[in-house]
C-alpha cells in the first residue's frame, strides 16, 4: 500500500459512489426515528442492519432500559486479530413526526446543502461510517479483515443513555480496543476541520418551593409566595454561571400558582448545569445543592418562612482533556497535514455518548460530516431560522480524512507491518 497515492484511490472511490450512499441517506432521513417513536426507531435499525450486511456485519438489537424507547443496534465483524475499533453513531432523532409535518421539513436539497431530520445529526455519521469500511474493504483488504469492528447505535438521546454507555464498555472495553470513534458533526471552515477532544458534563436539578396559601386580597400579609421564593433561588442559581470557568446553569422550566387571586403555596423550576473540569464539576454540584435550605421569604404577619428542596436529577460527568483522546487527535492531526487540511481540536459544550465511557475506552468525536442548524425544523422567510442540513461537500474529504488517519491508528503505513 503506497501512502503517498492512496488518498487518491480513496477520493476516486467516494466520489465514484456517493450518489449510492447519499441514496442511503435518505431512506434513513425518511423514516422519521423521533426517539419516542420506538418502531420508527427499530425500522431504521434494520434498514441499517441489512444495509451494513453487504460489508459482512452482523446485528444485535438491544431494548434500551429506558421505558417505551426503541433497540440499540450493534454491528460486528469479526476480524483475524484481536485489534477492535468502535464506531458510534445514533438511530435517533429530536423531532416527532408532527413536527416534521407542520414545518414542511423533509429532505430538500439546495446548493451544497441537504437539509432533513438527522443529516447531520447524526444519520450522516453513520453514512461515513459505511464509506470507510466501503472503501477499506475494497482498496484495502488486508487491513479491513484484520480488525474486528464493532459499530454501535444509541436509540435514545446521550443523556438519557446511560445503558447505552454500558453497552459500549461491555463490548469495546479491554487491551486490545484501539479507539472509541464517534461520527457527531464535525465542524469544517474552508480546508480547516475541527475534531471533539473533550465535552461538557451536565447536572439536571430539581428544585421546589412550599410558601403558605393565603387570600390575596384580604389576607395577603399571612401569605408566604412560593414563586416569589422561587425568584430569590433562581437568582442565585444565575449567579452560579461564571463564563471565565466554563461554567453555566439555565433554568429551563418555571411552574407555580393556580389563580391571580390566591398566593401561591408551591413552585417547580427544572435546571441544568454544565461546565468542561472535572473538579469545578464537582465544586458546582456541591454549590447548587447548598441551596437547599436556604429560604429568604416570610410571611409579613407571622414570620411563616418559605421552605427550598433542591435535589440532583441526574449527573453526565465531563469528558476531559485526556492523554487517550489527545493521542488520538495528534494522529488526525498528522493526516490532515498530509492531506493539506488542518484539523483542530474542539471543546464541545453539548453531550455524546463519548461523555460515558471515555475515561476506560480511548475516545475521539466530531467525526461526522459537516452541516449546521442541528435540532432545528423551523425556517423563515428572512433567513434568521433555518432547518438541519449537511453540507455534501463535506463527505469525500472527511472520509477520506478519517480513512487514512484509521489506517495510521491500526499500522497500516508502518515500515516494519
Amino acid at each position: 500500500m503506497n501512502r503517498n497515492s492512496f488518498p487518491s484511490i480513496l477520493e476516486q472511490h467516494f466520489q465514484q459512489n456517493l450518489s449510492g450512499y447519499l441514496a442511503a441517506l435518505r431512506r434513513m432521513v425518511e423514516i422519521n426515528s423521533f426517539t419516542a417513536n420506538a418502531p420508527g426507531v427499530n425500522a431504521l435499525g434494520q434498514m441499517t442492519a441489512a444495509w451494513f450486511a453487504r460489508l459482512g456485519f452482523q446485528a444485535e438489537f438491544v431494548q434500551s432500559t429506558m421505558p417505551n424507547y426503541g433497540q440499540h443496534l450493534v454491528l460486528t465483524r469479526q476480524g483475524l486479530t484481536h485489534k477492535t475499533i468502535g464506531l458510534v453513531s445514533h438511530l435517533d432523532t429530536v423531532f416527532p413526526a408532527e413536527e416534521e409535518i407542520r414545518n414542511n421539513f423533509h429532505w430538500r436539497e439546495e446548493g451544497e446543502r441537504i437539509y432533513g431530520p438527522g443529516t447531520v445529526d447524526i444519520k450522516g455519521g453513520t453514512v461515513l461510517i459505511y464509506m470507510m469500511l466501503d472503501a477499506l474493504a475494497q482498496h484495502a483488504p488486508e487491513q479491513f479483515e484484520a480488525i474486528t469492528w464493532v459499530i454501535l447505535l444509541d436509540a435514545a438521546e446521550e443523556a438519557e443513555a446511560e445503558d447505552f454507555g454500558q453497552l459500549c464498555l461491555d463490548r469495546l472495553e479491554g487491551p486490545d480496543t484501539l479507539a472509541c470513534l464517534i461520527f457527531e458533526g464535525g465542524s469544517k471552515v474552508d480546508n480547516t476541520y475541527q475534531v471533539v477532544v473533550a465535552r461538557k458534563g451536565m447536572a439536571i436539578f430539581q428544585v421546589k418551593t412550599e410558601g403558605r396559601s393565603s387570600h390575596a386580597g384580604s389576607y395577603h400579609a399571612l401569605g408566604a409566595n412560593a414563586l416569589v421564593q422561587m425568584a430569590h433561588t433562581i437568582l442565585k442559581l444565575a449567579a452560579i454561571t461564571d463564563y471565565s470557568r466554563d461554567v453555566t446553569v439555565n433554568v429551563g422550566t418555571v411552574h407555580g400558582g393556580v389563580v391571580t387571586n390566591r398566593v401561591p403555596h408551591e413552585a417547580e423550576a427544572w435546571l441544568e448545569m454544565r461546565t468542561f473540569k472535572p473538579d469545578v464539576y464537582a465544586e458546582t454540584v456541591a454549590q447548587i445543592l447548598a441551596l437547599n435550605g436556604q429560604a429568604d421569604v416570610v410571611s409579613s404577619a407571622d414570620g411563616y418562612r418559605c421552605a427550598v428542596a433542591v435535589n440532583l436529577y441526574r449527573k453526565t460527568p465531563p469528558w476531559g482533556r485526556n492523554d487517550a483522546t489527545d493521542g488520538l487527535y495528534a494522529i488526525w492531526q498528522q493526516a490532515g497535514a498530509e492531506l493539506g487540511f488542518t484539523v483542530l481540536p474542539e471543546e464541545r459544550g453539548g453531550l455524546s455518548d463519548g461523555n460515558h465511557f471515555w475515561q476506560r475506552i480511548p475516545t475521539l468525536d466530531g467525526l461526522g460530516p459537516s452541516g449546521g442548524n442541528a435540532h432545528c425544523s423551523e425556517r423563515s422567510a428572512d433567513g434568521s431560522k433555518d432547518q438541519e442540513y449537511v453540507l455534501v461537500t463535506s463527505f469525500v474529504p472527511k472520509a477520506t480524512l478519517n480513512t487514512m488517519a484509521l489506517l495510521d491508528l491500526i499500522g497500516a503505513f508502518d515500515e516494519t507491518a
